[in-house]
């Protein structure tokens, strides 16, 4: 019963319904979106990324991130599993399985790998499970900005950088001109600015979803214009869900392990799972617009992060859950211990 509350849920949600949306006008209209067609996309895409780092950087409570700088061990986990043992499950799969895989959504996969995580599910599903939410808005925001260098620096050691490959020198100048330069600058005016965007916090999100549905719809129209996805058939479809899907059980079972056998406490726990386990759409969309370019393939590399994204959000809701259910139990018990004590 849990499972079909939690998607329905999704199913309601405006954001992935948007997405989905978004596809499919770029499947009737993709000349519209294309790079050089009427909507200007090239533009477009460029002002929203700006727009949406510096979002983040004024709603980045400095104060939050210094309470949770102390726990070093669960910010080398989450970290090393985020960048490290993510690229390194792709590496084992590709060479099991890249020769049944297109080489394109192999790409998109391994793309997804090296993502950053999310701030706000892993701080709010951290915080419902009654986790360490301090070290999670770290992990998360720390998450984030490494990302700026570290996603495209792993994507060249798979691609390859100058002909034929990413220039990294430019990608690098380029994510700080587009991600880092925003995401300060958001901090530095926080100041004079964090109190008007809490309260309209609301429409700076919608803000925030906007401008990646209208990445996600250039992209496809970009994929579409090519004939990409006329090229691939519905295996890709098919391979993208089942893959995300493992992909995910695997890191949460791993996650869990290893937090087991470090003994962390149970928030400690939650933090680590929900901090380590997750990729960042939010960021993954606009760092792909400038990493890839204008690689016709764009829409292909996304699918993968836009298939986890929803699969990830509602397998850690239902762990939530359990993490709830599982801390009253362990109070009843204690409670009753107390009562037959006396």
């Amino acid at each position: 019963m849990q499972i079909f509350r939690h998607l329905k849920r999704m199913v309601t949600d405006w954001f992935l319904c948007g997405m989905l949306l978004a596809t499919l006008l770029a499947y009737f209209f993709p000349r519209f979106g294309a790079t050089g067609g009427a909507m200007h996309a090239e533009w477009v895409v460029n002002i929203g990324i700006f727009v949406v780092f510096f979002l983040h950087g004024v709603n980045l409570s400095g104060e939050q991130i210094r309470h949770g700088l102390r726990n070093t061990r669960l910010h080398l986990t989450v970290q090393g599993f985020t960048f490290g043992v993510f690229p390194l499950i792709w590496l084992i799969s590709e060479g099991l399985l890249g020769s049944h895989v297109p080489s394109l959504l192999m790409l998109g996969f391994f793309y997804l790998c090296a993502l950053p995580s999310t701030i706000s599910s892993s701080v709010a599903l951290t915080g419902s499970a009654g986790g360490n939410v301090p070290a999670a808005i770290l992990n998360a925001s720390l998450s984030s900005v490494l990302g700026i260098f570290l996603t495209p620096l792993l994507v060249s050691f798979v691609v390859g950088s100058g002909a034929g490959g990413i220039d990294l020198g430019s990608t690098l100048l380029d994510l700080c001109l587009m991600l880092l330069l925003p995401l300060v600058l958001g901090q530095f005016l926080r100041r004079w600015l964090a109190g008007f965007f809490a309260r309209y916090k609301r429409y700076t999100n919608v803000i925030d979803k906007l401008v990646i549905l209208l990445l996600v719809y250039a992209a496809f129209c970009n994929s579409m214009v090519s004939g990409i996805w006329q090229q691939q058939g519905n295996g890709v479809l098919f391979s993208a869900v089942l893959g995300s899907a493992v992909l995910l059980a695997i890191i949460l079972w791993m996650t869990t392990r290893t937090a087991r056998a470090l003994r962390f406490s149970n928030a400690d726990e939650i933090a680590a799972v929900f901090c380590a386990s997750k990729k960042s759409l939010a960021a993954g969309v606009p760092m792909a617009a400038l990493i890839f370019g204008n690689n016709p393939g764009l829409g292909l590399i996304l699918l993968p992060i836009m298939i986890y994204h929803p699969l990830q959000l509602i397998v850690c809701s239902i762990l939530a859950e359990r993490y709830v259910s599982r801390q009253r139990a362990q109070v009843a018990r204690q409670n009753e211990a107390i009562v037959s004590a006396r």
